[in-house]
């Protein structure tokens, strides 16, 4: 299964310019088989995306990215969000507690919303590391994957997506059909999960050794 783990819908992310109508159609053009709508710091879109996926059906799985002290996590499987900022391994405390997930976003981006180096403190607690983040440039992209291959934590695809032509710029390939945000957090925990990039029209799986801009094996048809 093909999803997109990472995007923000305009009105629940005030810096988004797309709604969640504008999401699910690009996703499905680009052949998604389903996308995560993660919004800032709220979980305020559930009941409309649940809505929405069953009057489309189309697989809509609510998480969240929440910022800490540190930089920021995507995390599923919480039902509500802390209401004041904490440090990141206050964040992963409350997410083993609730039995869910949680992926570090762009580590290296340069606005002080990175974890970067400091994901060796934490790494054992993750579920995975976004490798691949569409509104990250390619060579921080790279430094996320080599730390990620070294510490042998999960790798993430996702788009990180404000605009509607940015869905499914990256997104990551599940081994089995996932139904729900608990059976998304039982596969995150599996680990059977790898990162691919969108290319005229067919996503190229990343080869897990070297990540290059124009490298991939593994191609997965569209609408595979």
């Amino acid at each position: 299964m093909l999803l997109d783990m990472h995007m923000h819908i305009w009105p629940t992310s005030r810096d988004s310019h797309m709604t969640l109508e504008d999401a699910v159609d690009q996703a499905r053009e680009l052949g998604l088989d389903g996308i995560c709508v993660t919004d800032h710091d709220n979980l305020e879109i559930r009941e409309r995306a649940a809505e929405y996926s069953r009057k489309t059906g189309y697989p809509i799985f609510v998480g969240v990215e929440i910022l800490t002290y540190q930089g920021d996590v995507v995390v599923f499987g919480l039902d509500e969000v802390p209401e004041e900022m904490l440090h990141v391994g206050e964040l992963l405390d409350l997410v083993e507690k609730r039995g869910g997930a949680a992926i570090v976003a762009h580590p290296f981006r340069r606005n002080n919303r990175g974890l970067g180096e400091g994901i060796k403190d934490v790494y054992e607690r993750l579920t995975g590391v976004e490798v691949l983040n569409g509104n990250t440039p390619i060579e921080l992209n790279i430094e996320a994957d080599n730390l990620t291959r070294r510490l042998e934590v999960g790798r993430v695809g996702a788009s990180d997506a404000h605009y509607k032509h940015e869905v499914g710029r990256y997104a990551t390939k599940f081994s089995r059909k996932i139904s729900s945000v608990e059976e998304l957090i039982c596969e995150l925990r599996e680990g059977k999960f790898l990162p691919a990039t969108y290319d005229e029209g067919i996503y190229h799986l990343n080869d897990g050794t070297t990540l290059r801009a124009n490298k991939f094996a593994g191609i997965i048809k569209k609408g595979a």
